[in-house]
C-alpha cells in the first residue's frame, strides 16, 4: 500500500510563514499529480495547488503569489511553501497524490494537518 505523511503544520501569525511536506511511501512505482487540499468547518475541501511530475503547477486564486507548490521527485515528497498567511487560510490541509501501484494510477490521500492563522 501507499501512505502519504504530512508535517508541518501549526498555528502562526497573519503575515507569517509555514512549510508543509508531505512524504509518499510504500510500493510505489510513480507518482504523476501531487496536490495540496484544504478544508475548513463546514466547508467543502478545495484545491490549493498542484504539481505534476514534470514541474507543470496550478494554484488556487485565493492563494496564487503567497503559496508556493514544489516537489522532490526522488524523495516522492511535495512541498508547500506558505507565506503572507491570512487568517481565512486556517484549515485542515491535506495532500494528494496520484500513484502507479500494481499496475494502475490510483488516488491517495494523508490524514491532514492542522494551519491555524492568529489575527
Amino acid at each position: 500500500q501507499v501512505q502519504l505523511v504530512e508535517s508541518g503544520g501549526g498555528l502562526v501569525q497573519a503575515g507569517g510563514s509555514l512549510r508543509l511536506s508531505c512524504a509518499a511511501s510504500g510500493s510505489i512505482f510513480s507518482i504523476n499529480y501531487m496536490g495540496w487540499y484544504r478544508q475548513a468547518p463546514g466547508k467543502q475541501r478545495e484545491l490549493v495547488a498542484a504539481i505534476t511530475s514534470d514541474g507543470s503547477t496550478n494554484y488556487a486564486d485565493s492563494v496564487k503569489g503567497r503559496f508556493t507548490i514544489s516537489r522532490d521527485n526522488a524523495k516522492n515528497t511535495v512541498y508547500l511553501q506558505m507565506n503572507s498567511l491570512k487568517a481565512e487560510d486556517t484549515s485542515v490541509y491535506y495532500c494528494n497524490a496520484q500513484v502507479w501501484v500494481r499496475g494502475k494510477w490510483d488516488n491517495y490521500w494523508g490524514q491532514g494537518t492542522q494551519v491555524t492563522v492568529s489575527s
